[in-house]
């Protein structure tokens, strides 16, 4: 009687397993734009390999245009497994780390391809990690693009963004940003922005090309001053627990997807800055003001000051590494 006892509940276990295993693994990616956005691309192109490569092993849900979350609200909903994947832009750290911050300095970076030399180096590689201790892996940086700046009137000198009030993400170094021109900065959701413009609830704001164009914020903004003065970027990010609770063989295998399509979306990104910017231009619903070597120069000077005011926070040794990076 014993053993026939013992053989059901071994024959249950092993129906249990097998179900258990035949679950899938289900990632939940939760991000803010839209899809024909870099970010868009890159979590479609994550959810198209996945499938692909492990079937219905792992299934990769991709929750767009703050559907599910957003940047605000996400990385708690992480640390509370209710989404297992997202990609906020680096603004958004700063209650996990400071160091982060470092990456809305104005004018620290040239270019991207200066972003993406001290991304790749060993003190970039090192920021990943700067949220573990908060219960967060970064598994990877994702390229937007440098940033430009739109308002309802031109911006040729930083005397003429006085008064204005601009929309910033929750960063207290952008906030500092704009207080430096004597404008002011207002803190609102991504998903908000392209209302508070068209209602003139603000002046302006800051973005890249990509973002400028896919959520219209050209049809209810006359100027864009082509500053390239900061950098949106995001870290890709997971919660610790939900990724080393994976099966190692399957971790690797998730790991290596995401890395060919944060690849793929940062091409996407580079091709984007220009026929985003193009398809502006070709709308002539926005006009792009090119600044002279002159003009930049008094933007740079009047922003700069702001490097000071958060080096303690940061770090000089890493403001120093990242400015290295530029040619």
């Amino acid at each position: 009687m014993r053993q026939s006892i013992l053989a059901i509940l071994m024959v249950a276990g092993l129906l249990l397993a097998s179900q258990v295993y035949a679950d899938p693994i289900v990632i939940k990616f939760s991000h803010v734009v839209a899809e024909n956005t870099p970010k868009g691309q890159m979590a479609n192109r994550f959810k198209a390999l996945i499938a692909e490569r492990l079937g219905d092993k792992v299934l990769v849900e991709v929750y767009p245009n703050s559907q599910l979350f957003g940047d605000n609200k996400v990385l708690e909903a992480m640390l509370l497994n209710d989404v297992q994947m997202a990609a906020p832009s680096l603004s958004k750290f700063k209650r996990y780390t400071k160091k982060l911050q470092l990456f809305d300095l104005p004018f620290l970076f040239n270019d991207i391809d200066a972003v993406d030399r001290f991304q790749q180096s060993a003190q970039g590689k090192t920021l990943l990690h700067a949220v573990e201790k908060k219960g967060l892996i970064g598994l990877g940086y994702l390229h937007n693009g440098m940033k430009q700046l739109s308002a309802s009137k031109p911006l040729r000198v930083p005397a003429d963004a006085k008064g204005l009030k601009f929309r910033i993400m929750a960063s207290d170094v952008l906030a500092a940003q704009f207080e430096a021109l004597g404008a002011t900065p207002l803190k609102k959701p991504f998903s908000e922005v392209f209302t508070l413009l068209q209602t003139k609830a603000i002046d302006g704001q800051e973005n890249t090309w990509s973002n400028i164009y896919s959520k219209k914020f050209y049809e209810v903004q006359p100027y864009i001053t082509e500053s390239n003065h900061g950098v949106l970027d995001y870290m890709v990010v997971t919660s610790k627990e939900f990724w080393m609770g994976l099966p190692e063989e399957l971790r690797s295998e998730i790991k290596q997807a995401l890395d060919e399509s944060i690849a793929f979306g940062n091409q996407v990104a580079l091709e984007k800055a220009v026929s985003d910017k193009q398809a502006i231009i070709t709308s002539k619903r926005s006009e792009i003001i090119e600044l002279t070597p002159e003009e930049r120069a008094q933007w740079v000077a009047a922003m700069k000051p702001v490097w000071k005011q958060f080096e303690k926070q940061i770090g000089p040794s890493l403001i120093e590494a990242a400015y290295n990076a530029n040619p």
